[in-house]
């Protein structure tokens, strides 16, 4: 077998490392494979780099904590200023492009108003999903980790969001003033309607996405009293995967909630509310049918990644793709707008 053909590298070990599992997750690899080059990149962080050199030359990374063969590979190329073939690999294999449209809507989108973190069903903290939506580009990104209901995705109590919003503000402060951390929920739409938080912690919140989690076959006029109270309530801002439908994926597939769509559309785009292009591959929702339905009755729409993981963060470009397809102008997306004006239509 012929030797590597070594090419010059100088992003540094723990930026290799991120790089390769944001790719991971952005090709929808297992988590656990994930996990191994983020719990490296922890590892190595904090390292001066004379003592991480030091190891590479000694053959002990795999001595650290965290660091196994696959991942000293990479530490240990990055650190002689050699690409790693783990990042080759990775880059040919999940770095091209996702989409063969949508490019016009994707560079008009300034944020994303869905994403999650390790607060709830997220795989990693707040600080790297907000540092990986700026290095995306973005101007904004909100977090909108799950409420108390949602037990199995370990939703945030009362408490624990209020203490996440001092996290967010940290995080924000720490990140400049090119780039905004906003706080955020997915609220739960409980049976009757009603969201599953407090009034006064949702009125503290920049942005509020309202999705039905529980009872999905709920019957078809149930569902629809269901959805317009939520829609009416004033702190609703956006609807989110509307039919709950899964159209592929690991957790198998599920059919759309029944309700009338033409009048949730109708009641959106009379409370001003966005109904959500939800990007993850396994959902999109809503269906293509319903997407033309909610633009032909005038609603505003925000195409959002749903990300669970910094490498999801780039999903909108499905959700972009889908929305040029629909033909739905930029304007009509609520996070193509700047943060001043989004702010202004999500609290007015």
């Amino acid at each position: 077998m012929p030797a590597r053909t070594e090419q010059p590298y100088d992003g540094g070990p723990v930026a290799a490392l991120r790089r390769i599992a944001f790719l991971l997750e952005r090709g929808r690899e297992d988590s656990y494979k994930v996990k191994a080059f983020r719990a490296a990149a922890a590892a190595v962080l904090p390292l001066d780099p004379d003592d991480l050199a030091r190891a590479v030359d000694a053959g002990t990374l795999t001595d650290l904590p965290g660091v196994g063969a696959s991942t000293a590979a990479v530490i240990a190329d990055a650190v002689r200023g050699v690409l790693p073939a783990r990042l080759a690999r990775a880059e040919a294999e999940h770095g091209g492009a996702l989409t063969s449209g949508g490019a016009a809507v994707h560079a008009a989108l300034r944020g994303d108003l869905h994403s999650h973190s390790d607060w709830s069903d997220g795989g990693s903290p707040i600080e790297e999903m907000a540092f990986s939506a700026l290095e995306l580009g973005r101007e904004y990104q909100v977090l909108t980790d799950h409420s108390p209901r949602l037990k199995v995705a370990r939703g945030l109590s009362a408490e624990r969001l209020a203490r996440q919003l001092d996290v967010v503000e940290a995080v924000d402060a720490h990140l400049g003033e090119a780039f905004s951390l906003l706080t955020g929920i997915e609220v739960d739409i409980l049976d009757d309607g009603r969201l599953d938080q407090t009034d006064e912690l949702l009125a503290r919140l920049d942005v509020r996405v309202a999705s039905v989690h529980s009872k999905l076959a709920m019957e078809p006029d149930a569902m629809t009293r269901r959805m317009l109270a939520a829609i009416a309530n004033p702190f609703t801002n956006v609807l989110g995967h509307c039919t709950g439908r899964l159209v592929t994926g690991g957790r198998g597939t599920r059919p759309e909630s029944r309700f009338d769509a033409r009048a949730v559309f109708e009641a959106c785009a009379e409370h001003g509310v966005a109904v959500e292009i939800n990007s993850r591959p396994e959902r999109r929702d809503p269906p293509t049918r319903l997407l033309e339905l909610a633009r032909d009755v005038g609603c505003l729409f925000s195409i959002d990644s749903d990300a669970h993981a910094p490498g999801q963060l780039d999903f909108l470009w499905y959700g972009a793709e889908r929305a040029e397809a629909a033909g739905i102008e930029p304007e009509r997306i609520v996070n193509t707008w700047p943060r001043e004006r989004l702010l202004a239509w999500a609290n007015g």
